[in-house]
């Protein structure tokens, strides 16, 4: 009998204190929920729980609230746990990094391009990352993979992933032709050296391609990668000249020379090779055609009157030459708001957005221009579209009212992102489709 009360006590004790346990455990992940709840609740009154870009998609009956997702993530509070289950916050502010699909142990998480809502075009590209179009490649931020550290990987693969058709097309100067000068680019330079191809590499504009084109202090990377011809690289918080000057020494010591100012205009498929003509009436054969070359190469323009003027720019090279002047900053983009602090050190800066409220920012920047407008630092002007650009002044329009807005003016930078160079794919012969949810990047058991 008393060997019976005594297990009685025993397994009632464990059994009282796995309950404790149990309703610890609850009560906690109940608190998370919460929190997680307002945070959603905050991102959509602030417009940033929509997806703009690359973001995670987390299948919530394979998921198993490890937690794994959220502490991988560099960035913050793009996910959190809701009943048990990782969730997307502020979407938004998602850059594409893929830590969070890489961390997940039962590969519950895809990484998608678009929504249901919203789509994307995109080129036709398989898992090799040929187009519909043998012999012809796409790596990078045309295939919607925009991040630079997933722009290097792409490059790398779709090289290798051609090595072995080299011999179904005809003679040509060269295995392969790639086009483009950015990250993708370089790093498909880099492989194809290291594997012993004969490539060239073309560049419309200077070596680093939409990175060149950042601002001298922008952060372009937030994670280690591997880079062809070099190894890993540990940078954190890098600006864009470490970058530079690393693609540059690392190019130089495999003895590769990007050719700059060279833009694309012909690519022709004749004779089982393709041939490639430049605007410099430059023409090159290859048996295979890698393309490079961003989404953001042709800056979108605002097309309204005096925008052709020099004071007008697309980008901002050397915000420490540009002192004492008066600058309007069109746009509510990272590249936007982070030229916007730049100028606003030497100079009287203004912004014009045509929303009420910033939607996209990473959460520095959010941080930052909101001291900048509270110290008076930067004038926002929020619901405004530019009009008119005259020599001296420039003419905004609210959205609201309609009434017009005179400002004095010596320059302006448009940044209102760039436009998918549909012509030139079409004419080339790739198919483009507009994608609404489009897995980028998922799972082999989730690959039908």
């Amino acid at each position: 009998m008393e060997v019976l009360i005594e297990q009685i006590i025993i397994y009632g004790g464990t059994g009282i204190l796995c309950l404790i346990i149990l309703i610890v455990y609850l009560r906690r992940q109940n608190k998370v929920s919460k929190i997680t709840e307002q945070k959603i609740e905050k991102a959509k009154i602030h417009g940033l729980f929509e997806p703009l870009s690359l973001h995670p998609v987390i299948d919530g009956g394979s998921c198993i609230n490890c937690g794994s997702c959220v502490k991988a993530c560099p960035e913050k509070d793009i996910l959190g746990i809701i009943d048990n289950r990782a969730t997307t916050i502020n979407a938004s502010n998602c850059v594409g990094h893929g830590a969070c699909f890489h961390a997940c142990p039962v590969e519950a998480i895809s990484l998608c391009i678009g929504t249901e809502k919203r789509g994307v075009d995109l080129p036709h590209v398989n898992q090799s990352f040929e187009t519909n179009i043998p012999g012809i490649y796409i790596a990078g931020e045309l295939g919607g993979m925009g991040l630079i550290r997933n722009a290097v990987r792409q490059g790398q693969q779709a090289v290798e992933n051609l090595i072995g058709k080299l011999d179904r097309f005809g003679d040509a100067e060269y295995d392969l032709l790639i086009i483009g000068g950015g990250p993708a680019g370089i790093s498909a330079s880099l492989t194809a050296k290291e594997k012993g191809l004969k490539s060239v590499t073309l560049e419309q504009d200077t070596l680093g391609g939409t990175v060149f084109t950042f601002p001298r202090s922008k952060i372009v990377m937030t994670a280690p990668m591997n880079l062809p011809g070099h190894g890993k690289v540990k940078l954190f918080e890098t600006s864009k000249t470490e970058l530079l000057e690393l693609w540059n020494t690392v190019l130089d010591r495999n003895k590769i020379s990007i050719r700059e100012n060279k833009k694309v205009e012909e690519i022709i498929e004749e004779d089982g090779r393709f041939t490639v003509k430049t605007k410099q009436g430059d023409t090159y054969t290859a048996k295979n055609v890698l393309l490079a070359i961003g989404r953001r190469g042709t800056p979108r323009k605002l097309n309204v009157p005096g925008e052709q003027k020099e004071k007008v720019a697309y980008r901002l090279l050397e915000p420490e030459h540009i002192r004492n002047k008066n600058v309007l900053v069109v746009g509510g983009g990272d590249s936007a708001i982070e030229s916007a602090l730049l100028l606003a050190e030497e100079n009287q800066v203004a912004l014009s957005y045509r929303s009420d409220v910033f939607k996209r920012l990473k959460p520095k920047n959010k941080e930052r221009i909101t001291a900048a407008i509270e110290k008076g630092e930067v004038e926002v002007k929020f619901n405004t579209n530019v009009k008119e650009i005259l020599d001296d002044k420039i003419i905004l329009t609210e959205a609201i009212d309609g009434q017009d807005i005179s400002m004095p003016n010596d320059l302006v930078y448009i940044f209102a992102g760039g436009e998918l160079p549909t012509k030139f794919l079409e004419k080339i012969g790739i198919k483009i489709t507009r994608r609404f949810g489009y897995a980028i990047l998922k799972h082999k058991k989730n690959q039908n």
